[in-house]
């Protein structure tokens, strides 16, 4: 078990695992875009194409492959370290997890929401109807696996991740390290939930829930790498897309 969860959380096994992520995303959106002017993307997507658009990543085929060569890279700087050996049984266990993982998220953090608001709300996404909300399932799905991908991606992989490196090049032990990143990134996704075409109403319940989500979702990272993380994140979307449907 000790093996599992250390290799497990590896790049390798992290990038390899969110692949299909990735590509379910992307098929997803051209098949229940069709006919539409312009595609429906996750806001986190959104952001990170612009970004590499001022730098002349343009189309989606450049930034997929700006994706998978960053990819690749930090799994080839893994196994300059130590090669890790790929194992389908380790796929199922993350696969697992992930599940398991998805369906205690919303119980969990709605509790601990309830306790901290005094008592408000303790429905699982305790919002308005938003904008996304009233878009067909179908759609809904595509844009739920594009949230578990790219605002992890976004909010853990580069912001807590680069925190964690900026606090600790300040000579911040390893520990707060983690702890500071960690609140500073999910005060910034929940505050990114309120922008954007597909904002949802502001409510106190809605904005603790998606802090917490946030710390959770960072915790997770930090623990058990992204790739579980994203899964987790998009499953849980998922499946809150499907019982509003």
């Amino acid at each position: 078990m000790r093996s599992y969860f250390d290799v497990s959380r590896t790049y390798t096994y992290s990038l390899i695992f969110a692949l299909p992520l990735l590509l379910l995303y992307e098929v997803g959106a051209t098949l229940t875009m069709r006919g539409q002017q312009q595609q429906i993307r996750n806001g986190a997507d959104v952001l990170l194409r612009s970004l590499l658009a001022a730098g002349g990543v343009q189309s989606t085929v450049a930034f997929t492959g700006v994706l998978a060569v960053a990819a690749l890279a930090l799994i080839a700087v893994e196994w300059r370290k130590r090669k890790v050996p790929v194992r389908p049984a380790v796929f199922l266990g993350m696969m697992l997890e992930s599940v398991a993982y998805a369906f205690t998220f919303g119980t969990v953090v709605g509790t601990a929401t309830q306790w901290m608001t005094g008592g408000l709300s303790l429905r699982l996404a305790a919002d308005p109807a938003g904008a996304m909300d009233k878009l067909p399932v179908s759609q809904g799905v595509v844009l739920s696996l594009g949230a578990g991908l790219f605002e992890e991606l976004v909010f853990r992989v580069l912001l807590v991740g680069g925190l964690i490196l900026l606090f600790r090049s300040g000579g911040l032990e390893r520990g707060r390290s983690a702890v500071f990143a960690a609140i500073l990134a999910a005060l910034l996704f929940s505050g990114f939930h309120y922008i954007g075409p597909f904002a949802y109403p502001w409510s106190v319940s809605s904005f603790v829930f998606r802090f917490l989500s946030g710390l959770a979702f960072s915790g997770l990272f930090i623990l058990r790498g992204f790739g579980i993380t994203a899964w987790t994140h998009a499953l849980y979307d998922v499946f809150l897309t499907v019982a509003r449907g």
